[in-house]
This record gives C-alpha cells, sequence and structure tokens, in this order.
C-alpha cells in the first residue's frame, strides 16, 4: 500500500498536467469540424482570367484562302511578262503552311492551276460560319512605273481585317503604300463573312515583278498577312464606347478611300477621303481583277484593258 500511494505521488504531477494540456472537447469538436467543412475555391490568378477572356473573345480559326485566278485565268494584262496566277498560289499556299502552324483551320478555294469561278469562291467562303475570307492578288497596269500595295473590303464588318493586314504589309514591303480601299468587287461584296483582297505589288513594275518572283519575298507577304488575320482583333475601334480600349491597341484603324457608288451608314463615322479625278485615272488596282475578279468571269484575256476602273463591279 505504501509502494502505491508512494508511485502515485510521484506520477501524478504528470497525470494532472497532461490532463489539463488536452484540448477542451469543444475546442477539439471545433477543429474537427475545419477540418471537414468545404474549403473556399481559391481566387483565380490574374493569369488565368486573361486567358478565360482571350479564349472567350478568340476570333474565327477558320481561314478561307482564295488564291487569284489560275487555269485558263492568267491574270494580269495582255503583254504581262510574269503570270499573276502562279504568284498568288505560291503566296497563298505559304499563308496556308504559315496560319496552319499557329492552329487555324484553312481552306483553299484552289490548291492548284485551275480556274474556280467566282460564285464557287464565294459560296465556299460563305459556307463557313463565322470565318474570314482572304483574297490574294497582285496588281498590273499599261503605266510600268505604277507600283504599292492597295488593300480592298467592302463591308464595314471587313474594315478591320483590311485595316491589319494592310497596316503589316504596306509596312513591311519595300514600295509605296497605295492604302485601303473600299470596292465592291464581286467575291467582297457577295461574301457574308469578312473579306478582303490584297493586291500584293504590281507584276508590271520591273522591280515589283523581281520582288514576287523572290522566294523570300513570298515568305515575307505570306508572314505579314498572317500576321493581320492573327491580329486582326487588335484593330482600334472608332466607336465612342471602345474608346478607352481602343487605347490600348496596337493596329491603327485604316482611313480608307470609297470608291463605291453606295455609301455604308456603317461607316460614315470612318475617317475616308473621296477619290480624285487624278488620283481615278491613275488608279489600276483592281485591273477590273482581271476577268475573275469582275461581274463577267467569261471577259476574254486578250481584251485590252483600260487604266481606269470598270464601273461594273461597284
Amino acid at each position: 500500500m505504501r509502494k502505491f500511494v508512494f508511485r502515485l505521488a510521484l506520477v501524478g504531477p504528470f497525470i494532472v498536467t497532461a490532463a489539463y494540456g488536452l484540448p477542451a472537447p469543444s475546442s477539439l469538436s471545433a477543429r474537427e469540424q475545419r477540418a471537414v467543412a468545404p474549403r473556399a475555391t481559391p481566387t483565380p490568378r490574374p493569369e488565368t482570367r486573361a486567358v478565360a477572356v482571350s479564349q472567350a473573345n478568340r476570333p474565327s480559326t477558320v481561314i478561307v484562302i482564295d488564291a487569284g485566278h489560275g487555269g485558263i485565268d492568267r491574270g494580269g494584262i495582255p503583254g504581262q511578262r510574269v503570270p499573276e496566277k502562279i504568284m498568288t498560289l505560291d503566296v497563298a499556299q505559304r499563308l496556308k503552311a504559315i496560319l496552319t502552324a499557329y492552329g487555324y483551320r484553312v481552306v483553299m478555294t484552289r490548291d492548284s492551276d485551275v480556274f474556280v469561278p467566282l460564285g464557287t469562291r464565294v459560296a465556299i467562303a460563305n459556307s463557313y460560319r463565322d470565318a474570314v475570307f482572304v483574297c490574294i492578288h497582285f496588281n498590273a497596269a499599261p503605266r510600268r512605273s505604277a507600283n504599292g500595295i492597295e488593300t480592298y473590303f467592302y463591308s464595314s464588318q471587313s474594315l478591320p481585317l483590311a485595316s491589319a493586314i494592310h497596316y503589316y504589309v504596306a509596312g513591311g514591303a519595300p514600295t509605296p503604300n497605295r492604302g485601303v480601299r473600299r470596292r465592291g468587287f464581286y467575291v467582297l461584296r457577295k461574301t457574308t463573312i469578312p473579306s478582303v483582297l490584297v493586291e500584293c505589288g504590281f507584276l508590271t513594275n520591273a522591280t515589283e515583278a523581281d520582288y514576287a518572283q523572290s522566294a523570300a519575298y513570298q515568305q515575307k507577304l505570306a508572314e505579314e498577312i498572317a500576321r493581320g488575320i492573327r491580329e486582326r482583333s487588335l484593330v482600334a475601334s472608332t466607336s465612342a464606347a471602345n474608346r478607352l480600349a481602343a487605347n490600348n491597341t496596337i493596329v491603327p484603324l485604316q482611313p480608307f478611300i470609297d470608291q463605291t457608288h453606295y455609301r455604308n451608314p456603317e461607316l460614315s463615322g470612318s475617317k475616308h477621303g473621296k477619290r480624285s479625278s487624278r488620283s481615278s485615272s491613275r488608279s489600276t488596282s483592281s485591273k477590273h481583277k482581271k476577268s475573275s475578279d469582275s461581274d463577267s468571269e467569261k471577259k476574254s484575256s486578250t481584251r485590252k484593258k483600260q487604266s481606269a476602273p470598270a464601273t461594273t463591279e461597284d
């Protein structure tokens, strides 16, 4: 008995300390409740939110590329040394490779030297919802000194695409900038998606013809067009509601010359100049679209083109 009391006296303080050191039942219950309670969803990091916004506003991933002319339609004007149909196809195929590498789905109206009617080209473009349509062309003129880059559009929805592509192509080319122009070419007027036609230089100009036949320059053109397609959503908006956002853009909305007989109210707020009679007599940017871009697809390739634009296309 004495040994028991003695042992109890020795270990008693430790028992009491351990007992008081245990958490209270209520405290232990609270810990358990916190352990099994659902955790709050963490606040997304800034970069996560930015990715979500980017995906939500991501432009169309379908690009329809139209290599001008082809087959029996050589393009250009009588006596032209360099066939336009070959140059347009080369740039278009390079553009396809670049855009495909970026993850776009690319549709070609022609992928070889064949003739495709205008109506078929338009039908292909319109069969893809929320796509964009890019026509590749080269210019020609009886006046051999004519040179430079032009980009055409028709509808208001196409102006940002035209602005972005022209901004990069004209900015990266060693030739003059002839500006963005609104014109009612068949392939631009009849398409229901954003559509542009890029004139990548004059094949009747000796210097630009040499550029066009250079693989390096063809690749450069394709890269600049692709960059314009990729960054078309960054074009500054002219609407008052988007002016603040537009200040952060890197691609300016391009002024344009309206060469149509029809005014678009949606474009009335954009800055553009009227075409002068002098520039009208000089401009050969359409080359009447060398039969494949005029309303008449069966125009003889040997028929002499006038330097003034054809009125049947507007």
